[in-house]
């Protein structure tokens, strides 16, 4: 305290090198103008017509897609109030699994509209009351606006219905072949029908096999690996299946020790014992009534020629997690020791077979008449970029599957939920007193952004679109939205045309959008310390 220089304020009180930013025009605005251009960069991208983005990460690797998660997790956002946003679209992503570019785009209209309040003289304060507000009259007045409910997961028309406009939102013109492979993919890895609905994700393998087109995508019930068996045996029927979470060879021992040959039949005699050890543990495994072994680990020439004797196919996998999930598959335990499994520990697979795929040989185990609960999606495409992209769009129809098992309510999409709740909500706000009313109207407006961006992204006059909507809304059409294709800009029934969003995915994005807009608007001053470590690299 005694060498503290009274009289240096703020700049004596912090350590060098520091930064401190502060007041409405330098803190405040910046953080809003901040989180609106992150908004604008993947708002494009939003809906079936939505631009596709070319990212280039650190390590150089080209990324080309219109997933707003991949797009702001590569490009390494370092603006404090900016990673708001980004923290709120990657819990979505985590939560939920789609529904990011609306969390960030609607988060960003929220800032953008709470500018203008603030610029009129309006106090955070009361904008962040406002926006409480409105968003919790959102949260009540959503699940009143249901249109549709799938309340069986096992019917996979109703859940392609569901799923449907989420992968035409990323890849539109082929939804229609991809959302019937997602739901029956999610059909086959659901429990009995007596048992609550649930998908793991990790269930729903994707292989992605480059060569073909999309038309040549196809789900396997089973898992496919993508690596040739060992020997000359590339089909087994019914055939029971021993997995080793080790390698097929002979096991060294614990202690260090060093053999002693002395003669030719000392060497003789030895290798003839190794070999009849080995042969001792492959003929119990054979005697077993087992046909195939899965190797954890590599598989010794002595023990290949042996499997080969006994008619015994083997394939080895590296990955420990790819050995799980096969064991999961087949209903085998991951073996320890080489030996005979005892019934209990067998696997068993409809067949197994090893098909080339687009010159590229895969194993699949086929699982037809056993009740397996993993099912794998092979995608074919010409390019790995679009095979990446494709697997994020099946990714995000898996996980909007997964929210339907729980919450199962549909809304109408192509922009009509937005429209309907922006018209409640500005109705809302005109029976609040005080100047909460300006925030609530600002809210209802930000909801607009969805048809608007729907309409620019589509080529169409936006305004006209949002006036003809208001209009439909107001005669009492809820269900009107957005038409991208055909022109006149309005489609009066979405639901009819299986343009669905889900209600958890609804509930969520705007709950994290509205709680990263207001950690925003609520920091009225930066303070960054000097960065640790010595000075920055070039």
């Amino acid at each position: 305290m005694m060498g503290l220089n009274q009289a240096a304020g703020l700049q004596g009180m912090l350590k060098d090198g520091h930064r401190h930013i502060e007041g409405v025009e330098e803190a405040v605005v910046k953080n809003l103008e901040a989180g609106t251009q992150l908004s604008q960069i993947v708002q494009t991208s939003l809906g079936p017509n939505g631009m596709n983005k070319l990212v280039i990460n650190h390590l150089d690797k080209i990324l080309v897609t219109s997933d707003a998660a991949t797009i702001l997790q590569e490009m390494e956002v370092m603006h404090p109030a900016a990673k708001m946003l980004v923290m709120g679209a990657s819990m979505q992503e985590k939560e939920i699994g789609d529904g990011t570019n609306l969390t960030v785009t609607f988060a960003g209209e929220l800032l953008k509209k709470a500018e203008n309040l603030l610029r009129m003289g309006l106090h955070p304060s009361e904008v962040v009351a406002g926006y409480k507000k409105a968003h919790e009259k959102a949260a009540e007045l959503l699940p009143t606006l249901t249109c549709e409910t799938v309340d069986d997961m096992h019917d996979v028309t109703k859940v392609t219905r569901a799923i449907k406009s989420v992968i035409m939102s990323k890849h539109f013109g082929y939804e229609d072949l991809l959302a019937p492979m997602v739901a029956s993919a999610c059909a086959g890895v659901l429990p009995p029908k007596d048992k609550p609905a649930r998908v793991n994700v990790d269930n729903i393998r994707v292989c992605k096999l480059r060569g073909g087109n999309i038309h040549d995508s196809e789900v396997i019930k089973g898992i496919v690996i993508t690596r040739d068996c060992q020997g000359t045996i590339k089909l087994a029927e019914d055939v029971k299946i021993a997995v080793f979470g080790c390698g097929v060879e002979a096991a060294g021992t614990e202690a260090k020790a060093t053999v002693l040959i002395k003669s030719a039949e000392e060497l003789m005699s030895y290798n003839k014992s190794e070999e009849e050890m080995m042969e001792d543990a492959i003929r119990g495994i054979a005697e077993s009534g087992v046909k195939m072994i899965v190797a954890g680990g590599t598989v010794s020439e002595m023990a290949m020629h042996f499997l080969e004797r006994y008619k015994i196919m083997v394939i080895r996998i590296m990955s420990k997690f790819d050995l799980r999930r096969i064991c999961r598959a087949i209903g085998a335990k991951a073996l320890v020791r080489l030996g005979p499994p005892s019934p209990d520990e067998m696997g068993f697979c409809d067949k197994v077979s090893v098909k080339e795929i687009g010159g590229r040989k895969v194993t699949i185990f086929h699982q037809e008449k056993e009740d397996t609960r993993v099912a794998t999606i092979i995608l074919r495409a010409s390019t790995d970029n679009l095979l990446n992209d494709l697997e994020r769009a099946v990714d995000d129809g898996v996980n909007t599957a997964k929210a339907l098992c729980g919450e199962g309510r549909l809304l109408p999409g192509a922009g009509a939920t937005e429209i309907e709740l922006a018209r409640q909500i500005r109705a809302f706000a005109d029976t609040c007193p005080g100047l909460d009313q300006y925030s609530i109207k600002a809210y209802s407006e930000a909801l607009e952004v969805v048809p608007r961006t729907l309409a620019d992204n589509s080529g169409q006059h936006a305004t006209d679109i949002i006036s003809s909507l208001y209009a439909a809304h107001a005669a009492g059409d809820t269900k009107a939205g957005v038409e991208i294709e055909a022109p006149g800009g309005v489609k009066n029934k979405a639901d009819e045309d299986g343009i669905l969003d889900s209600l958890a995915t609804k509930i969520s994005a705007f709950r994290l959008a509205a709680d990263a807009a207001i950690t925003v608007l609520r920091v009225d001053c930066i303070i960054m310390s000097k960065a640790a470590g010595g000075p920055k690299g070039p």
